[in-house]
């Protein structure tokens, strides 16, 4: 059975919580990412996603100085590098949510998205071939 070591992205991207979402959306911007952890210390205090930066943030009328802490998801739910994909996917699909930061020894060491699940699922589905595509410039 394939562990979430097995397809998650490793050295997820991370930044504190008085980073304002113009900052978050450069760097996902620089490495072609959607998503960013936000830290507290040692201790994962948020997710945020473009999708956050969008619709929490700039649909509401708020700029690029405004806190990523505003927009961002807390109570993250987080799993182990040693735990199955199978256990993954039914998380992200109770919980309805995207990505899953994967945590070892407290400290954010990947990410699971659902494209990385239907990679791993079903490598012929439609998610899994728009997952494996090059990004648009």
């Amino acid at each position: 059975m394939p562990t979430l070591k097995d397809i998650m992205t490793a050295n997820p991207v991370t930044c504190t919580s008085d980073a304002t979402i113009q900052d978050v959306a450069r760097l996902m911007d620089e490495r072609d990412i959607g998503d960013v952890i936000i830290m507290d210390g040692e201790a994962i205090s948020g997710i945020v996603t473009d999708r956050d930066i969008v619709i929490r943030g700039l649909a509401k009328g708020m700029d690029g100085s405004t806190s990523v802490a505003e927009v961002c998801t807390g109570d993250v739910i987080t799993l182990s590098p040693q735990d199955d994909v199978t256990k993954a996917a039914e998380v992200m699909a109770k919980q309805a949510i995207r990505r899953l930061p994967v945590v070892e020894s407290g400290k954010p060491v990947g990410i699971v998205s659902l494209g990385d699940l239907a990679m791993d699922r079903d490598p012929d589905s439609a998610l899994a071939d728009i997952s494996a595509a090059p990004a648009d410039e």
